[in-house]
């Protein structure tokens, strides 16, 4: 089954673009609306219920982060609907501000990876099936930020604390990660406090924690 798609661009040029390469999916990409401002992307997505929003970060009308604005109100109406941004900006504060309502189903990916059709459609696909991605020119100012000593802190968690960190990074409560490792909450909650402070995580703020996280061990794993 197709995976269907709106699409929000305020100009025309890229939108079409975009619109071009999705057609060239050989029908696994169905795009059902598309639009060049927040209230029209918002009427479609009611009126359709589309599977994922494909949106730019800065939109009509005060073009700051609307995109963003609309993913965290995406979350709250359409928990299950994905979003992925299309970004100009390797900011890894727009990332953040982007994961701050969850991992699941999102994904950040700079417009000038738009051009390989592949990673685009992969990124759709992903956040579709509840997935993330986030591109890997975001992640890399803050994994270079702690990859200046000798050796990445990541090496020194244990093979049990990297297990819990890749269910962190799939959006995983606690509930969730004890249920999968076979371990108790209070087991998860002792392994997830020594990755914090082994990542140098312990004293951020505890959504940040989680996302920063999952932003180390995504960089990691490319």
């Amino acid at each position: 089954m197709a995976v269907t798609v709106a699409l929000a661009e305020d100009n025309l040029i890229v939108r079409e673009g975009i619109a071009q390469l999705l057609a060239a999916d050989g029908g696994e990409i169905e795009l059902l609306a598309q639009c060049d401002d927040v209230d029209s992307l918002m009427e479609a997505v009611e009126a359709i219920r589309p599977d994922v929003v494909l949106t730019d970060i800065r939109m009509p009308p005060s073009f700051t982060d609307e995109g963003i604005r609309v993913a965290a109100l995406l979350r709250e109406r359409h928990p299950r609907m994905g979003v992925v941004i299309l970004s100009s900006y390797s900011d890894p504060a727009y990332a953040l501000t982007l994961l701050e309502s969850g991992l699941e189903g999102r994904a950040y990916v700079l417009k000038e990876r738009v051009h390989d059709r592949a990673q685009l459609i992969s990124a759709i696909h992903s956040v579709a099936a509840g997935g993330s991605v986030m591109d890997p020119k975001v992640v890399e100012p803050l994994v270079l930020a702690r990859t200046r000593a000798e050796r990445s802190p990541l090496a020194d968690l244990t093979p049990r604390e990297r297990e819990v960190l890749a269910q962190i990074a799939q959006g995983k409560s606690n509930a969730a990660i004890a249920e999968a490792l076979v371990l108790t909450k209070r087991a998860v909650e002792k392994h997830i406090n020594s990755i914090f402070m082994k990542l140098n995580l312990a004293y951020a703020e505890d959504v940040s924690k989680r996302v920063k996280a999952t932003l180390l061990f995504l960089a990691a794993s490319e």
